[in-house]
Parts: C-alpha cells; sequence; structure tokens
C-alpha cells in the first residue's frame, strides 16, 4: 500500500474542469446512455451505470439530465456509440491513452491525431504505450472526506490494492484520494467504501502507469495545451498519461 503520492498533475487540472462544465455535462449523458444501453437501465442492477450517475452527480449535473440520458438508451433514441482507444507520445515522448465514445470513427480518429501533432505528439499504433501502464478500477474521493489515515485504513478494510493522497496542501478543493483496485472487485470494493467514506467522486475503469516521468520546463506548457485540446473534444471521454510535472514548473506556468 502506497500512502501518499502527489498525484494532481496526472489526473485533470480543477480549473480547466470547471471551464468546461457544459462539455462535461455533454460526456456524462453520453457514458450514462451507453452504460444504460449495455446492460440494465436500473442503476442497482448495473455497475457501469452506477458509477455513470455517481460520476454526474458528483459534478452537479442534474437529475433531469442524469434521467434525459438514461431514458434515451431505454427509448433507442440517439446514436450508436462505441467505444474507442487511442495510443500516442506528447512531448518528450510523454505516453498517452485517449479513450473516446464516438458515433463516426473516422471523425474522431482525425482530431485525436491532429491534436497531437499539432501539439508537440504522435499518434501511434494500437499498444504504443499501453503496455506501460496498468488496467485497474479507480475510486475517487475529495480530501474532505478524512485525511490519509482515515482513507488508508477504510481502503485496506474494502479490499483495495493501492491508496495515493494529495491533501491539497490545505486547499480540499485541489486535493483528493485515489483508491486503486483490480478491475473485478472494483464495484464490491467501492461499495464497502461508501458505508464509510460516503458515496464517491468517481467509480471508473483506469490506466495507471507503471512509472511516471517528470516533464521538463520546455515540455511542460504544450503537453497541457495537447491534453486540454483533446479533452475539449466533445467525443473524447478521458485521457490517461504517465506524466508528472514538477510543482516549481507549474508555478511558473502560472
Amino acid at each position: 500500500m502506497a500512502g501518499h503520492s502527489k498525484f494532481k498533475n496526472i489526473m485533470h487540472r480543477k480549473g480547466a474542469q470547471d471551464k468546461k462544465r457544459s462539455a462535461q455535462f455533454s460526456k456524462l449523458s453520453r457514458e450514462i446512455t451507453v452504460a444504460a444501453k449495455m446492460g440494465m437501465p436500473d442503476a442497482d442492477m448495473n455497475p457501469r451505470l452506477r458509477a455513470a450517475i455517481n460520476a454526474a452527480k458528483a459534478q452537479s449535473m442534474p437529475k433531469d439530465n442524469i434521467q434525459r440520458a438514461i431514458d434515451k438508451a431505454s427509448k433507442g433514441d440517439g446514436e450508436n456509440y462505441e467505444e474507442v482507444r487511442y495510443e500516442g507520445y506528447g512531448p518528450g515522448g510523454i505516453a498517452i491513452i485517449v479513450e473516446a465514445l464516438t458515433d463516426n470513427r473516422n471523425r474522431t480518429a482525425t482530431n485525436v491525431r491532429t491534436a497531437f501533432a499539432k501539439n508537440g505528439g504522435n499518434l501511434g499504433a494500437s499498444g504504443a504505450v499501453s503496455h506501460g501502464f496498468e488496467r485497474l478500477g479507480l475510486i475517487e474521493y475529495p480530501a474532505s472526506v478524512g485525511d490519509e489515515d482515515k482513507v488508508l485504513e477504510a481502503a485496506i478494510e474494502a479490499g483495495a490494492e493501492d491508496v495515493e493522497s494529495d491533501m491539497g496542501d490545505g486547499d480540499e478543493d485541489l486535493g483528493g484520494h485515489q483508491i486503486w483496485v483490480a478491475i473485478d472487485s472494483l464495484h464490491g470494493v467501492a461499495r464497502e467504501l461508501e458505508k464509510v467514506l460516503g458515496e464517491a467522486s468517481a467509480v471508473k475503469l483506469a490506466w495507471k502507469p507503471n512509472m511516471t516521468s517528470a516533464v521538463s520546463e520546455d515540455d511542460a506548457a504544450t503537453l497541457i495545451k495537447l491534453i486540454d485540446v483533446l479533452e475539449e473534444d466533445d467525443d473524447v471521454q478521458t485521457v490517461w498519461g504517465n506524466y508528472e510535472i514538477p510543482d516549481e514548473v507549474m508555478e511558473k506556468l502560472g
């Protein structure tokens, strides 16, 4: 079990996420619809749908929006989305995995390839970088649920594999806890944690890098731009990377 690790640079930056709230709602709605189509439209019987709804609630998505997304699946309305994964390299050789839900593979592939090409990277073949990551379940909680010891103890009891905590240097909005679990025990562990810590802000499948790479000051701004451009694409659901931007570099970038 790892007790403490700075991860705020590996995951999305809060400020950037706040600016994209409406786009985020669209992505969340798409995931809810796909999850409801693939399984039962009842969240209690469909772990993926439950996770999607919890993620939507964590972003303060209105209940009406959530219900509309579920109804769209049960009525058979809307587009048929398929899951697609892209792998490539960012500035400085940083490994990046992009997960998308799309109704047009050609459009999405072109957009992703262009984003890499214009921002110091290049799109690779399938499997180009995923060998450097582990496919795991990820449960996220805000720093406000408790300190590292409380979360670590709850995670061990629930059967988690690893915990990374960042208390945000006193700013709970910037900190949080990442609890890593085996894929087949993701929803079981999430249910146990909910009894102690309350509802998670996210329960999902994730790509955890086996090793992280420090990003140089020269490459950091371009890498952040690449990730922002990818995240702004309507079809892109998540972006994972093996990068870690040192705090002193982030401070210089403002």
